[in-house]
């Protein structure tokens, strides 16, 4: 079965308002090319073969530029009328996916996990989530995540409950479709609040760490520092 992945596309990038105007955060230009090319020829290194783009805000931009295929990768549109959130973006994109399992990530970040290693260890593990951490020195920021045995998570600390170095949820996933069949919600919702942090001490989702380079362009100094870095 081909491989296929969402990326989360539709945020309005108002942190970068002051230096990127009229686009979407993930059509911002590093070095000549939109943020989101790279996204996708780092999936395209894991042979993905399809993506489904979930966007809402000034969306005409990315499908203008792109259209339905880029490389050899094909690409499908999940267009919100109305923001749904992390949670609702995720649900109505998965409906345009036959994968059983799908890869998530934003389209905002470029965090170069081994997705090899990462599709590998979710299929041991055989849950119906699988998430990506990145240890950092101060969770406080963030918020951080805590496993026990068997990499299953075991608890997600708010921001500014825990601080010091520990781990955070890196915003990459693989999710069984049979996830939303199980617990099916409707409209606006947060992936986060209201599934993960609410669904994880009665389902065993399960967290693998990954060291790889970690950029966010939705902060305007590390979208300057992209320009420097790409």
């Amino acid at each position: 079965m081909k491989k296929e992945a969402i990326i989360l596309a539709g945020g309005f990038g108002t942190r970068l308002q002051g230096v990127v105007r009229d686009l979407p955060k993930p059509m911002a230009p590093v070095n000549g090319r939109p943020f989101l090319t790279y996204i996708l020829d780092y999936l395209i290194d894991y042979q993905y073969e399809k993506v489904v783009l979930s966007v809402g805000y000034l969306h005409e931009k990315i499908v203008d530029f792109f259209g339905f295929r880029y490389k050899s990768m094909a690409i499908d549109y999940a267009v919100e009328t109305e923001p749904l959130g992390t949670g609702g973006g995720i649900a109505f994109a998965m409906s345009k996916c036959a994968a059983d399992n799908v890869l998530v990530i934003n389209g905002d970040t470029m965090f170069k996990v081994d997705l090899t290693a990462f599709e590998r260890f979710h299929q041991e593990k055989n849950g119906l989530l699988s998430i990506v951490l990145r240890e950092v020195a101060d969770v406080s920021r963030y918020g951080s995540v805590t496993t026990g045995n068997n990499y299953t998570i075991v608890l997600f600390s708010e921001k500014g409950v825990a601080s010091g170095r520990g781990f955070i949820n890196g915003g990459v996933y693989l999710i069984q479709q049979k996830l939303f069949e199980k617990y099916p919600m409707e409209g606006k919702f947060s992936f986060e609040k209201d599934l993960m942090e609410k669904l994880y001490k009665q389902e065993q989702f399960f967290a693998m760490a990954s060291d790889g380079y970690f950029i966010d362009i939705g902060i305007p100094e590390d979208y300057l520092r992209a320009q420097k870095e790409f």
